[in-house]
């Protein structure tokens, strides 16, 4: 467990208050309040009571010990891919992926205002993200665990020259000069998050396009891939996302993320699982779930 600044902890103790006194309601996230992710909650549910947590695994702990429901994790980003350790996390969580949400990136330089910016403070994907614009302006990254928890971390520091880079709202959460926005380095700047549940849906919904994503181990044998792949081609099953990974030190395991489209269920679906469950080690399910934005 980590610890927030001063100027973000009185706002997380609010927050968390509210969530956990009613957990059907709780949407648990990674960082601080004004964070992208804490935005995200709010956009996937209006109604939803985010839940301010220092890591992602605090974010899944709350899940799994029922403190409240759902919690909601970015898994990549259209600039800076991956999320870093997150398709570890996945599988070993326990938790179901439940739902998607989209949300569009911008970013904020924000300070005291204690002399010209020399330093800024920020996640290491924001940092990524923005950081064409940083080498433009001479500005060294300096890096932090969440976007908005540098915004209280420089809200409550002396230091000459540092900055956050935040979403611009984090400015006026936490009181500081918001110098620039949009300081990202592409305007698609995208971040995928999976809201997850410690069940499945019970019901799929209906009429809606669907996804379901899964990680595989393949066997160590020539071709082991392209055999555990071809079911998705012969069935005609659209496969919008795979990637590897290394599990433990041997570099012998390789373990696979993916996703499709489509639910179990359905025939051709059923058929390409089959068919990779057969050529694989180890196959596990995360989750089916209504598509956010249409894949094609």
């Amino acid at each position: 467990m980590g610890s927030y600044s001063a100027s973000a902890q009185a706002l997380v103790d609010e927050m968390k208050a509210a969530a956990l006194a009613q957990p059907a309601r709780g949407l648990a996230f990674q960082g601080a309040p004004g964070a992208n992710s804490d935005l995200a909650a709010r956009e996937y549910d209006p109604n939803a009571l985010p839940l301010p947590c220092y890591s992602f695994e605090d974010a899944i702990e709350a899940v799994r010990d029922g403190r409240v429901d759902r919690a909601i994790i970015p898994i990549e980003n259209s600039l800076h891919g991956r999320v870093a350790d997150i398709h570890f996390l996945l599988p070993e969580s326990g938790l179901s992926i439940v739902g998607e949400h989209f949300l569009r990136i911008r970013y904020g330089l924000m300070s005291r205002g204690l002399g010209p910016v020399t330093r800024a403070m920020s996640h290491e994907q924001a940092l990524g993200q923005c950081r064409r614009w940083l080498r433009a302006n001479r500005i060294d990254p300096v890096a932090h665990s969440d976007t908005a928890g540098a915004a209280a971390w420089v809200a409550d520091s002396d230091e000459v020259g540092l900055a956050a880079l935040a979403p611009p709202h984090a400015a006026e959460l936490y009181g500081l000069k918001l110098h620039e926005t949009g300081i990202e380095d592409a305007d698609h700047n995208m971040t995928r998050f999976v809201v997850l549940a410690r069940e499945p849906l019970p019901e799929l919904p209906q009429g809606v396009p669907l996804m379901t994503t899964f990680v595989f181990e393949v066997k160590n044998i020539p071709a082991a891939l392209y055999k555990a792949l071809g079911g998705f081609a012969t069935n005609g099953v659209n496969m919008t996302k795979l990637e590897s990974y290394q599990v433990g030190g041997s570099f012998t395991a390789t373990t696979f993320y993916a996703d499709i489209v489509g639910a179990p269920g359905e025939e051709r679906i059923d058929r390409a699982l089959e068919e990779l469950d057969f050529q694989t080690k180890t196959l596990r399910l995360l989750g089916t779930y209504r598509q956010a934005r249409p894949r094609s």
